[in-house]
């Protein structure tokens, strides 16, 4: 079975590539540029910022757990080959640091999470002093990124300077109405039932945003492992509050979970899976999921239906799946 190359051999590929090759060539296919993004969730932004201007290549696929992910060589390349690099930061894509900053020697690399006030980030004591790098999860605060998307994409192509700022100008736009309906719809929630359980902890700006509380059984990153004494913690609270609905995500086992379910029934309490959100990625590509617009209406109406809020009277979309009932 093949392993995943070392970090300091993919370092040592990426030195003989940029040797090799020397400047960047020019995007094949015309005079696109071409940018490579870590996440699919920064490569959204991207698209919806460039258009048809530049090509937008997404290192991680929908289900891809950005905290795990290590680089392979055919990885490396296509960040050699790239006239920009875009990443989400604050330490989200951990494994693969050292590459980007070799990457940064040679072309534009720009994390969008560092653009988040300092202020505003979330710096979790059990994260060892680093930031929550989940700020996506507030959708006011993820309006932020849009802009050094503009700026880095008008110094890479500066003749269409102002179709990037149109562009960014209408998603932060589109993004100001998503916020105001994610309040709206959260607002509805019995404030008895406002508590979110997943399994990792990548929704604490959204509980901050939105008002609503969230408990996770392993920390930010899920390189951490839960234990027997996290699982317990979280059923106290369930147990303790009655809360209908528990939930699982795209990117992490949804073992977890379930071993919360089945601790909750032994203490004679029945909660259901509510349902699947997506945490550190979008979903598939061509479907509603595969947008972050899409992706953030899809968590915040399976949360709300499954917590027992009010109906969305202004969806136009199919409607959350229903919670899993449990297994007997």
């Amino acid at each position: 079975m093949s392993k995943t190359p070392a970090p300091a051999l993919l370092l040592a590929i990426f030195a003989a590539l940029t040797a090799a090759c020397g400047p960047v060539p020019p995007d094949p296919a015309g005079d696109r540029p071409t940018v490579v993004t870590t996440t699919n969730l920064v490569a959204d932004t991207a698209r919806r910022v460039g258009g048809d201007l530049v090509t937008v290549d997404s290192l991680m696929g929908p289900g891809v757990d950005p905290h795990l992910y290590k680089a392979s060589e055919s990885d490396v390349r296509r960040l050699a080959n790239a006239d920009l690099i875009l990443y989400s930061g604050l330490h989200l894509e951990g494994k693969m640091g050292d590459i980007l900053v070799k990457m940064a020697r040679n072309r534009p690399v720009v994390a969008l999470g560092e653009v988040i006030p300092e202020e505003a980030r979330r710096e979790p004591p059990e994260f060892a002093g680093l930031y929550d790098p989940h700020v996506w999860f507030d959708v006011g605060l993820w309006r932020l990124t849009i802009e050094p998307v503009v700026r880095a994409f008008s110094e890479l192509a500066p003749e269409h300077a102002e179709q990037f700022r149109a562009n960014g100008d209408a998603y932060a736009a589109e993004l100001d109405a998503l916020d105001a309906w994610v309040r709206d719809r959260v607002a509805s929630l019995p404030p008895e039932h406002r508590l979110l359980v997943t399994a990792h902890d990548a929704f604490g700006y959204f509980g901050a945003a939105y008002d609503i509380d969230v408990v996770a059984i392993q920390g930010i990153s899920t390189q951490s492992e839960a234990g027997l004494r996290d699982v317990e913690r979280v059923v106290d609270l369930v147990v303790g509050r009655q809360v209908p609905a528990i939930f699982v995500e795209s990117s992490v086992p949804r073992r977890t979970i379930e071993s919360v379910q089945a601790a909750v029934r032994e203490r004679n309490h029945k909660v259901a899976i509510g349902g699947q959100l997506y945490s550190d990625s979008l979903g598939a590509a061509d479907t509603p999921e595969g947008t972050y617009v899409g992706a953030v209406r899809h968590n915040v109406d399976t949360i709300v239906d499954a917590l027992g809020g009010a109906p969305d009277d202004t969806a136009e979309h199919e409607p959350a799946t229903p919670p899993e009932e449990e297994t007997p």
